[in-house]
């Protein structure tokens, strides 16, 4: 809950630094002032340590009196910014900033991006992209907290390469392939080793019926990989590759195909080099058999691997449960069950039609 609009404190950090006062901009004047706005912000209302402030604003050169020249800009700050409470002092001795993480652009960007990345795991992509696109929107350069705290800059930059890059993976998921393609190669342009970003180009091409465009693209980012990192592609780009060498000629655009895949409950993360492996055995047949014991997540992997090739199947990608059936000859009808087919009454009507034409 926030208190009275017209005094409410909002910060943008991300681009321009902009102080608001409710409707009202609020001019910060100076670079440190400026600096000890954006270092409080960040703490999202917490209370910051008197050091930190320090250490933040003259990272080069201490003061002759640090302790006094802190409460000097501080007290200046609270003039500039008017309304009692605005910069208190904790308990503990450190200042907090009235603000909460909702009033900071890039504690929201921040929010907003790990939200969508969660969804896009459960496999809601609607959601995700919904939320990754408000993200993505929020965004610019963190030059102003570059200059206070470097490590939450670089920080953010990085979220904002994933925040789009899983922004044009959910856009591929619900079949824009366009708006993917467009938004992937600026992002590639910007960081051209970047191999998720390069294979997510690959399929986005591909799903616009650009085959030859996505095998060249992997040929240039082979070429900057080797030239600026001395490496191969890794498998999810060599996996890619592969499978576009094997496919048929690109037929016409396509919506996403139906499935009944389950929502993930969970995040699927450390098994990337699985999901290449069974990718790349796709590639190379139409059945691919799972092994191991009990509990090893077979189930999930495979699970997970029919998601993340849906696109490629274009009557749809189906989870067919068999552990009930008994009878092998009740394991047609339950496939066509798993596709809304009612296998049991269509191998029943097939049965009667046979057994009147005999």
């Amino acid at each position: 809950m926030h208190g009275n609009e017209e005094t409410r404190l909002r910060v943008t950090l991300l681009g321009a630094l902009q102080v608001c006062r409710g409707d009202a901009v609020v001019a910060v004047p100076g670079a440190r002032l400026r600096g000890l706005v954006a270092r409080l912000a960040l703490a999202g209302g917490r209370p910051v340590e008197p050091g930190v402030l320090v250490d933040a604003l003259w990272p080069q050169r201490l003061p002759a009196d640090p302790v006094n020249a802190l409460q000097s800009l501080v007290s200046r700050l609270r003039r500039l910014l008017g309304a009692a409470g605005t910069v208190t002092r904790s308990e503990g001795g450190g200042y907090r900033l009235g603000v909460t993480e909702d009033d900071v652009d890039a504690l929201r960007f921040e929010r907003l991006a790990a939200y969508g990345r969660d969804r896009l795991r459960a496999g809601d992509p609607r959601t995700a992209a919904g939320l990754l696109g408000e993200a993505v929107a929020l965004y610019g350069e963190p030059s102003v907290i570059a200059a206070v705290a470097p490590a939450v800059a670089t920080r953010l930059v990085r979220a904002a390469v994933e925040a789009g890059t899983e922004l044009a993976e959910a856009e591929l998921e619900l079949g824009r392939p366009d708006d993917a393609a467009t938004r992937l190669a600026a992002l590639l342009a910007e960081h051209p080793a970047d191999e998720r970003v390069a294979a997510l180009l690959m399929d986005a091409l591909a799903a616009q019926g650009r085959q030859a465009d996505a095998l060249d693209l992997y040929e240039r980012v082979r070429e900057t990989l080797a030239e600026r990192l001395g490496a191969d592609p890794g498998a999810a780009l060599r996996e890619r590759h592969l499978r576009l060498l094997r496919s048929p000629a690109p037929e016409a655009r396509r919506e996403v195909p139906a499935s009944n895949l389950p929502a993930a409950l969970t995040s699927f993360v450390g098994r990337d080099d699985d999901l290449a492996r069974v990718g790349t055995l796709l590639a190379r047949g139409r059945l691919v058999t799972v092994v191991g014991p009990g509990g090893a997540g077979k189930t999930r992997l495979a699970v997970e691997a029919g998601r993340r090739h849906r696109h490629e199947y274009r009557d749809g990608t189906w989870l067919v449960d068999l552990a009930a059936v008994t009878e092998p000859a009740k394991a047609g009808a339950a496939m066509l069950d798993a596709i809304g087919l009612r296998g049991a009454a269509l191998f029943e009507a097939s049965g009667r039609m046979r057994a009147e034409g005999s």
